[in-house]
């Protein structure tokens, strides 16, 4: 390796730097991959794999792709379970001194990528920290491309029915803990694993980088200050984010704590047989989530996909939203409410892309015109008595002066590359406007210089024109040659002419591409000043957000309960559950408006306690003792599973592998309904039915 040429020394070292990953070199319009690096690029990315000698040593093997199309092959990468470290050259090669300074800018991996291609709109992408503890487990769960972030501590069963529930695009646990990485592997089979040293989850260390972060002298501001394994993991993921996004962590504002008995357990299993994210098929078409989103936001798609896995126990909390809904109901403001969240795009995203210095200028319009939709939301959620709706109004107000400066600032429709001019408009910077009017005029003055040379030297196929070697040039034809008049230097010879120059317009190309060039320049340092402005607005923005997404998921269900016929429930904490003329909205939208027959159902604890749910064979009902059930350990009967000691009427945790219908699943709980006595029925087809006298067959 001592006989590599610089540059590639120079890749060395930052390999060594990140030997885990997948390093993306820039060289002037290309990234390459080298050596081993190379043969896996070329692979997955279906790229020529070439070969060049670099230095004494043979020839070394690289793979590369033009700059202009990173975000099309990044997530190839990643997708293929590569983490990517992007180094890019920091400073001009023309001004460089030697070889071209390169850095790590950015390290991707499928749980902190904020990249459009990497990310689905609808659904969140979450990275989660867990590290065992004494007791219980610490578990954080931040989205890096929104600035989510909570933590809370769990039970081992506990850890795995959220991880289950999550779906986590990426797991980062300790070093050596290697039962858990073991588990991960079996039980979330499609999340990335990523491991960090066994002191960065140390608790002290946690503590300080938490505060440093959020600026604060404690974390009891979170209320997470007892969680002392919740705080371990998240002190262990921010590290992580920070790392992998070299400190830019703006977005991400503020640290919650939450408390699964505030949700209903939905399990993977309970989701999937209810096909509330997907159906049985396995699409999203058919399920639930399909029925009912109308959101007209990625942020509210997210959220509605977020309330549809964590379903409240709180009453006053779902009449809240009830009440929201209701208000929505009328198609004159919801009309109206809509109609401003068609104009908003993804703020929470744009806002992460802003803080971690990736947003580029089509990014900040987007933003812009986002900002100018929310007075009109607030006026359209005028009069609104909803609790849930005057919490969101309010939070959408205070934004003027940003998209006042973004409005001042951008051009409407600007280039996608931030380097190259075009982004800034006339105006808002009084340097910026004097250098462009020195090229505008400089190019106005070459014009009426070929003008006036013609009439000078009689030439009137006389030319002035440029090139990148030479630069600007008078072209002469050689039958005109001896027109030429003693002031005209000669730059080049033609076939069929001289090129030649002159003092004066040397002078004036001198100023006009240096203008040119630092209009570049100018341009990219207002943009990045105005990018961190933004960042700077990320807790009022996120805070929007999250109002915009709120009334996004009210406003559809609304639609759909006024599309569908659907009424609002009455809830109470007694033990009554009636439902008159109840229909499935799954699958009634299968059959078809007008083919499901509504029922009415009536359950209490004291006159109907119980009633036989019929349906196929391992739908999930209840079964007898004697019921053989496949499991880790063998074909036993069901009782030899109850725990001891459970008690009747309630769910007992449990922990052991099943296998189903759908194939090996992992078992959670435990209905124990004690002993009763049963009556067994024989049909005529020869099936026997089983059950207590009071079961309705």
């Amino acid at each position: 390796m001592s006989e590599l040429t610089p540059m590639l020394e120079q890749y060395r070292k930052v390999k060594e730097q990140y030997p885990d990953a997948l390093v993306l070199f820039r060289m002037g319009d290309f990234y390459e991959t080298f050596f081993e690096d190379a043969y896996i690029a070329s692979k997955v990315l279906g790229i020529v794999l070439t070969s060049r000698n670099h230095g004494k040593a043979s020839s070394v093997p690289l793979a590369g792709i033009p700059h202009h199309a990173l975000e099309q092959y990044l997530p190839k990468l990643v997708r293929a379970g590569y983490k990517v470290a992007v180094c890019e050259q920091v400073e001009d090669p023309k001004k460089a001194k030697g070889l071209v300074k390169r850095e790590v800018v950015e390290v991707v991996t499928p749980g902190t990528a904020l990249s459009e291609g990497l990310l689905e709109a609808k659904r969140p992408n979450f990275l989660v920290s867990v590290v065992p503890g004494r007791e219980k487990y610490g578990l954080c769960v931040a989205e890096a491309s929104t600035g989510d972030f909570k933590v809370t501590e769990l039970s081992e069963e506990e850890l795995w029915e959220e991880l289950e529930s999550i779906a986590p695009s990426e797991v980062l646990v300790p070093e050596g803990a290697r039962e858990l990485e073991e588990a991960l592997r079996d039980r979330l089979p499609g999340a990335f694993l990523a491991r960090a040293e066994e002191w960065k989850f140390g608790y002290e260390r946690a503590v300080e980088r938490l505060c440093g972060h959020f600026g604060v002298a404690s974390l009891k501001g979170f209320g997470c200050e007892d969680l002392r394994e919740g705080v371990r993991a998240a002190g262990a993921a921010l590290e992580y984010l920070s790392e992998n996004q070299k400190g830019r962590l703006g977005h991400i504002t503020g640290m919650s704590r939450y408390d699964r008995s505030e949700y209903m357990l939905l399990d993977r299993n309970a989701a999937r047989n209810l096909e509330v994210l997907s159906s049985f098929q396995g699409g999203r078409e058919g399920s639930l989530l399909a029925l009912l989103d109308r959101t007209r936001t990625p942020m509210g798609g997210r959220k509605l996909r977020e309330w549809l896995c964590k379903p409240l126990r709180s009453v006053a909390r779902i009449e809240e939203r009830l009440d929201g809904v209701e208000e929505l109901y009328d198609e004159g403001r919801w009309g109206r409410v809509v109609g401003a969240l068609d104009e908003i795009q993804d703020v929470e995203r744009i806002t992460a892309r802003a803080a971690c210095g990736r947003a580029n200028a089509r990014d900040l319009v987007a933003l812009r015109r986002s900002l100018e939709a929310l007075p009109r939301l607030m006026d359209a959620l005028e009069g609104a008595r909803a609790e849930v709706l005057l919490r969101c109004k309010e939070a959408l107000g205070g934004l003027e002066p940003l998209a006042e400066e973004l409005r001042r600032a951008i051009v409407d429709d600007p280039p996608l590359s931030l380097t190259e001019g075009g982004i800034i408009r006339d105006g808002y910077s009084p340097e910026l406007d004097e250098l462009r009017a020195i090229s505008r005029d400089g190019k106005s003055w070459i014009a009426k210089l070929q003008a006036r040379e013609q009439r000078r030297t009689g030439i009137s196929s006389l030319k002035v024109g440029y090139n990148k070697v030479f630069g600007y040039y008078i072209e002469v034809t050689k039958p005109n040659l001896d027109k030429v008049p003693p002031d005209y230097i000669r730059k080049q010879t033609l076939v069929n002419a001289e090129r030649f120059i002159t003092p004066e317009l040397k002078e004036y190309e001198a100023k006009v591409l240096s203008a040119e060039e630092r209009i570049g320049e100018l341009e990219y340092e207002l943009f990045v000043r105005l990018r961190e402005e933004v960042a700077g607005w990320a807790s009022k923005l996120r805070r929007a957000a999250d109002a915009v997404a709120t009334v996004d998921v009210l406003a559809s269900l609304a639609q759909v309960a006024r599309e569908e016929g659907y009424t609002r429930p009455e809830l109470a904490e007694d033990d009554l559950l009636e439902i008159r003329e109840g229909r499935h909205p799954v699958v009634e939208k299968a059959m078809g408006k007008g083919q499901f027959v509504p029922n009415d159902i009536r359950i209490d604890t004291k006159d109907e306690q119980i009633w036989i749910i019929t349906g196929p064979n391992m739908a999930g009902k209840c079964v007898a003792g004697d019921t053989l059930v496949f499991t880790d350990k063998g074909l036993l009967p069901i009782a030899e599973l109850m725990p001891d000691g459970a008690p009747v009427g309630e769910f007992s945790e449990v922990s052991f592998r099943v296998k189903g219908p759908n194939g090996v699943a992992h078992a959670s709980h435990f209905y124990r309904g004690g002993r009763k006595a049963t009556v067994k029925l024989t049909t005529r087809m020869g099936y026997s039915l089983e059950g207590t006298p009071e079961h309705r067959v």
